[in-house]
């Protein structure tokens, strides 16, 4: 018998490429159908077969409190009674920047917007607006969205400029981006030291969390702060996954590195589609209407959405919930690599916050070029296994994990119990 996530899989590719509205959800790394989820509730989601999972993917970062917080659904049901879309300014909409300023202090003014990816747009088209310069460094393995400008890979050699990693990218708008290697400091004095004076912004996940989790190494924050200084570069902290994850201030609180902007997403809109880019009051005042830089959106600040943001901003400001929320993420990753090292298993893991890496690798990576030699056969097996058993990771050993407030003790001493079972018949 067929099943019923195969059966709409099947319906799926006929009318959406890929049979997904974003390529991930396809299973195309780890390989099978994927689970076409029909609901979620604290920690755990039920697909289409009816089968239930514990969730460490948390629709890939926002739902921090779990699916369906009975108070972010009220704020959302109550906000839908008012009206979806205005189209117009909202008192929800002031109250949403007053929060975000307060709660991370390098934001002096902030604009919303839909999504992370138009956050980052924006910042760039901001950065540049603002230095009058066209150079974009970013780094190997690090991800802000599907812009043009950011869909660009390493060039063939050091501190050559980019080239296109999507069709449809133009050759000449790559040029303008030079990809450098994550944390590696060295580098990055070297692209100041050749091209300091076209570099218009550094854009960076100072947690990466996209090539897998990635922890920086201070001293590549801190000097990536001085030479963007030196250098009346802008500094671009893309906050969008760690923002309100790995702590109530951002990846920039932990590390105590102020950037010039900053972009946000995922948490602050609970589940919802919300993003925001914010920073410097001198910068930002060069947005239109005030400035020359244009930035529009019909649904930026949508009611319904800010009202889940707000919500959820509110809720985890809570004494101890970041401590809570660490403590049970770090119990993960401890009991995972102790299950696998009592069956010889290479495997390594780490957190942040919230945030969890696993890795089929003696260590945890501190570079694109380690995360690639991570046994990704490895993590497919231990991915399909851990489904079976109800237990629902990224389906790419190049994506992080995330721990919401909804997982108990008892859920977590679960899934390394599972993951124990896996690793001793290997």
């Amino acid at each position: 018998m067929v099943s019923r996530n195969q059966q709409l899989f099947e319906r799926a590719q006929v009318f959406i490429p890929g049979g997904v509205n974003s390529p991930v959800r396809a299973f195309r790394s780890v390989g099978g159908t994927p689970r076409f989820f029909v609901a979620g509730h604290g920690a755990r989601v039920s697909d289409a077969d009816n089968r239930s999972y514990l969730d460490y993917v948390g629709s890939w970062g926002p739902l921090i409190l779990g699916h369906a917080h009975p108070e972010v659904v009220a704020a959302v049901r109550d906000a839908a009674a008012k009206g979806l879309s205005f189209g117009a300014p909202t008192e929800s909409e002031v109250e949403m920047a007053e929060l975000l300023c307060e709660l991370v202090p390098s934001l002096e003014m902030v604009r919303l917007v839909s999504s992370g990816t138009e956050a980052t747009m924006s910042a760039i088209r901001l950065a540049r607006g603002y230095t009058g310069r066209d150079v974009l460094i970013k780094f190997e393995g690090c991800y802000h969205g599907h812009s043009d400008s950011l869909l660009v890979k390493a060039g063939s050699g050091l501190l050559t400029f980019g080239n296109p990693s999507s069709g449809g990218v133009p050759d000449d708008l790559a040029r303008h981006t030079l990809v450098l290697d994550y944390n590696d400091t060295a580098g990055l004095e070297a692209a100041f030291a050749e091209h300091g004076g076209r570099i218009a912004a550094v854009i960076v996940e100072p947690v990466a969390g996209n090539m897998n989790l990635v922890a920086p190494r201070p001293a590549f924050l801190q000097a990536m702060r001085e030479l963007c200084s030196d250098h009346g570069a802008v500094l671009i902290f893309d906050e969008v996954m760690t923002g309100f994850r790995v702590g109530v201030g951002g990846a920039q609180g932990l590390y105590g590195i102020a950037p010039d902007l900053t972009t946000l997403g995922k948490v602050i809109g609970g589940g919802m589609p919300v993003g925001a880019f914010g920073g410097r009051r001198e910068i930002m005042s060069r947005v239109a209407p005030l400035g020359p830089v244009y930035q529009a959106g019909t649904l930026s600040g949508n009611p319904v959405a800010v009202a889940a943001g707000l919500a959820t901003l509110k809720l985890i400001q809570r004494t101890g919930f970041y401590e809570d929320l660490t403590r049970r993420t770090r119990q993960l990753v401890d009991g995972l690599v102790g299950a696998a090292s009592r069956h010889g298993v290479p495997f390594s893991a780490q957190s942040i916050g919230g945030m969890f890496g696993l890795y089929f690798h003696p260590a945890c990576p501190r570079t694109f070029a380690e995360v690639m030699q991570a046994d990704k056969d490895a993590f497919n097996r231990f991915f399909h296994a851990l489904l079976d058993a109800g237990h629902y990771f990224a389906p790419s050993a190049f994506e992080a994990g995330f721990v919401s407030s909804a997982h108990s003790e008892a859920d977590i001493a679960s899934t390394i119990t599972a993951a124990e079972t896996v690793f001793s018949a290997w």
